[in-house]
């Protein structure tokens, strides 16, 4: 990605919480240098309208994208889901990969998200051997840089078919031979993204669930992995998970992970669905972000989260698409208040700066692009200018407070996504 020196003039912008008016931005490679208010446009500035942070999608499985519109007649639960996502997997080449990712992070992009996790796991051929040259990974990253999108492969550790089980067949292009071998490939992995220079990709790392690992390789993985990395894993989003969880271990997942040390502020636990008190009191204690992706919650079924029990316990949250059963982080972001809303029966759960701050400043935490979770929402100088403009003017935002657009916009009233200074608008009509 090459970096941009520009100016940009924004009718509205999200600055330390509070829309201001008519503020012209200083872009320097790729950075936020310099932001004054009030003041009018210049020859050469790029006109913008209203624009806020970009938004951080710290959980997704591309692949999952290819069950969009097909699954919704056989009924069924998490678990019968979950067979057609294993044989959509079995299909996958480097090549059909990257061309996939590519319209998943496109359409991504075009919704106003300008970085994304990738809790990444189809790492080798469906015999379960070794591609050359890190093929399946090389072809996430190759597809993000295309899309022009932010990318942290969350390279996953996926062992075990289930508490005590080996991989099944369908799951063996999953697995390395045990953690030694996920945690050499995964160093490999890092020298191989490094020495590629592809600027808007860092590797990060995930354990696929407490049901793909044992108790030595978490303790392995506590030991070994480097403690600057985002860790990742999915906790808690099937009853049935604890239920595995508490018959082998007498714990949790949650309580389980924290047994073993790895629970802390660069640590993400994805759904955390079916928590317990304790459970919440351990993640807010150790300061870890919950990444809820209340579309994908909703199509399977999971359930409904206690997200505000875990900010007031002092857990972060981000937000995640998932499966993309849609791709638009302010249908996240409204179904995030409005999810809690139908649980608790009341309304106003979250104040609308706590939205924001999920969209974007969480997901960035999460994902380790930036430390300032806790800060007012907005642009921030001497940070990448990752933004999004938002259309003041359609048929669901006119009228509006600016201040409340994570309850009222979507997708569709995004009408350019900046990732390091470089604007892109989506296209009126994008066909596949």
């Amino acid at each position: 990605m090459t970096v941009v020196d520009r100016l940009y003039h924004c009718e509205l912008a999200l600055i330390d919480g509070i829309f201001v008016q008519q503020v012209r931005l200083k872009v320097e490679a790729g950075d936020l240098a310099e932001v004054t208010a009030g003041v009018s446009p210049q020859p050469g500035d790029i006109p913008l309208g209203a624009v806020v942070p970009g938004f951080v999608n710290a959980h997704s499985h591309a692949f999952h994208r290819e069950l969009r519109g097909r699954t919704h007649a056989d009924g069924g639960d998490f678990w019968q889901w979950r067979r057609r996502m294993y044989e959509t997997a079995t299909h996958l080449t480097p090549d059909s990969y990257r061309d996939l990712a590519h319209r998943v992070f496109t359409e991504m992009r075009d919704a106003g998200f300008t970085a994304v996790g990738e809790f990444h796991y189809v790492h080798h051929d469906p015999q379960g051997q070794p591609y050359p040259d890190h093929l399946m990974e090389s072809a996430l990253a190759d597809a993000a840089v295309s899309a022009g999108i932010r990318l942290v492969l969350l390279d996953t550790c996926y062992l075990h078919g289930g508490v005590g089980k080996p991989l099944g067949k369908e799951q063996r292009r999953f697995g390395d031979a045990d953690v030694h071998g996920w945690l050499e490939r995964w160093h490999a992995l890092q020298d191989t993204l490094t020495a590629s220079g592809r600027g808007l990709v860092t590797l990060g790392a995930a354990i696929h669930s407490v049901r793909a690992v044992s108790r030595h390789d978490l303790g392995v993985i506590a030991d070994e992995l480097p403690t600057d990395v985002p860790l990742h894993a999915h906790v808690s989003e099937q009853p049935a998970e604890n239920r595995a969880c508490l018959d082998a271990y007498g714990v949790t997942p949650t309580g389980l992970l924290s047994a073993y040390g790895l629970l802390s502020p660069r640590f993400s636990a994805v759904h955390a669905t079916h928590l317990t008190a304790d459970d919440i009191r351990l993640l807010g204690d150790a300061r870890a972000t919950v990444v809820m992706c209340p579309t994908t919650e909703a199509d399977l079924g999971d359930g409904i989260g206690p997200a505000p029990e875990l900010l007031a316990a002092g857990a972060g949250i981000a937000i995640g698409s998932d499966q993309h059963v849609v791709i638009d982080p302010l249908e996240e972001l409204s179904r995030l208040e409005f999810d809690q809303r139908l649980r608790l029966q009341r309304r106003g759960i979250f104040p609308v700066e706590t939205l924001w701050r999920a969209g974007a400043m969480g997901g960035g935490r999460s994902l380790g692009l930036s430390e300032l979770c806790q800060r007012a929402p907005g642009l921030v100088v001497g940070e990448p200018f990752d933004a999004v403009e938002i259309d003041m003017a359609t048929a669901r935002t006119w009228g509006a407070e600016p201040s409340q657009l994570p309850l009222v916009a979507r997708a569709a009233d995004v009408t350019a996504t900046i990732v390091g200074g470089l604007l892109t608008r989506p296209l009126a009509t994008r066909t596949w």
